[in-house]
């Protein structure tokens, strides 16, 4: 399952870039992504890993799945992709989320969110379309969290 989701908004490329480049921010702006907490169980080889809980409510239904990302790329404020590397020998699904800043009109940035997921839990049917539709509403929330940045 791809997702990929594009928006304009009036900031700068760093301003956007900041709440996309760090996983803990994603709470404030991604309802789905219920927690957030920085992964130090390996220490310093890889500082920049989260363990993540994704939450989607279906009806009087919840569904919640538990994710170790790990950031694979930082091009700062162009590209940051997020990558699930759990630390287990099993085999798990993949999950990549990626951002890329984008051309836009003078005064304001364009940003492109892609998630790639492999797996059939959250793909087809009502779960592929609550997690479409979370993301639609993340993007929204995002746009409006930036335009209306005090730093403007």
């Amino acid at each position: 399952m791809e997702i990929r989701r594009s928006l304009v908004a009036a900031c700068t490329p760093d301003e956007i870039f900041s709440w996309v480049e760090d996983l803990a921010r994603y709470p404030e702006w991604m309802r789905m992504v219920h927690g957030v907490t920085p992964d130090t169980s390996r220490g310093s080889d890889e500082a920049f890993a989260w363990n993540v809980e994704l939450r989607a409510q279906v009806g009087p239904f919840s569904r919640s799945k538990r994710l170790r990302m790990v950031r694979t790329e930082h091009d700062v404020p162009n590209r940051v992709s997020f990558e699930r590397s759990e630390l287990d020998e099993r085999s798990h699904s993949v999950w990549v989320l990626r951002a890329t800043i984008d051309p836009a009109p003078e005064g304001q940035t364009g940003l492109t969110m892609e998630l790639n997921y492999g797996g059939g839990l959250w793909s087809g049917g009502v779960l592929g379309r609550v997690l479409d539709d979370e993301v639609r509403r993340g993007s929204e929330t995002l746009t409006q969290l930036v335009t209306d940045s005090p730093t403007r």
